[in-house]
């Protein structure tokens, strides 16, 4: 009964989630992500007069190995041309402490929300494409256990 409650919950908190347009996550079923995989994730822009925020959501343990995870991002139009790609450098781990960042709801697993693009306006309505490569030295980033996409509408200024 305790669980049918809290499942009810949660569903509640989002699908309150208006401003949100597409969301989704890539499990990595071993539980780490190798450099040769590359999380694809297609999503509807359905108004390009109003800007967007785009993120990338990280889960990982505390058993990964560094303090900082490198990831490039590929944005794509519906017919495959790359209209942005860039290196970002984010911190799951504080430098100094070494204590865990992010939100833990479960033991020793974190999630993180970083901003890719903020304000971001699209050029046109219509489908486009976030593809993620992890850039660690490393081909094989133990811990990592999912990869995913935000995008939300940019709330209106009154």
């Amino acid at each position: 009964m305790r669980n049918i409650a809290y499942f009810i919950l949660i569903l509640l908190f989002t699908a309150c989630d208006s401003s949100r347009i597409y969301e989704k996550n890539h499990d990595f079923v071993k539980r780490w992500w190798i450099a040769t995989e590359q999380p694809q994730f297609n999503f509807e822009i359905p108004d390009n007069t109003r800007p967007y925020n785009l993120y990338c959501n990280v889960r990982n343990e505390s058993v990964y190995p560094f303090a900082n995870l490198y990831v490039t991002y590929h944005l794509l139009d519906s017919a495959g041309r790359e209209l942005q790609q860039k290196l970002v450098t984010e911190f799951l781990f504080d430098k100094k402490t070494g204590k865990p960042l992010g939100k833990s709801g479960i033991g020793d697993i974190y999630d993180h929300r970083f901003l890719l693009l903020g304000n971001h306006s699209f050029p046109y309505s219509g489908r486009y494409s976030l593809r993620f490569e992890q850039f660690m030295r490393t081909d094989t980033l133990k811990g990592v256990l999912a990869v995913g996409v935000r995008v939300e509408k940019q709330p209106e200024i009154d």
